[in-house]
């Protein structure tokens, strides 16, 4: 990868230990998100347009599972769980422009 990335992936991939009452992500596979979103930035060849960073808790909610934030909007996911919710990030928001109203964190959550 060379220059500045045009958009930045952040996964929540913490890891809590189980009975944390704030959970974690990785409770739902987040390291497997991580890896396909790794994928798709390979699949659909955007290395140098589109970076994928893992990180720790991005501020809840932790139990809704696997949190993607995109920059340089700002925009967070949650429960990020299927293939179909990954391509819908691709397609729509870090591709077409447009984020995926219908998997972003309520207004009152972020």
């Amino acid at each position: 990868m060379s220059g500045k990335p045009e958009k930045h992936v952040f996964v929540c991939i913490q890891q809590r230990p189980e009975g944390h009452p704030f959970g974690s992500c990785s409770e739902e596979q987040a390291q497997d998100i991580f890896t396909k979103f790794n994928t798709e930035i390979i699949k659909r060849d955007l290395g140098g347009k589109v970076q994928v960073t893992g990180t720790s808790c991005q501020g809840g909610p932790c139990k809704a599972g696997p949190s993607v934030l995109v920059y340089p909007e700002g925009v967070k996911y949650q429960s990020i769980k299927t293939q179909e919710a990954i391509d819908a990030i691709f397609d729509e928001h870090l591709i077409g422009g447009e984020p995926v109203e219908r998997l972003k964190v309520p207004e009152e959550v972020w």
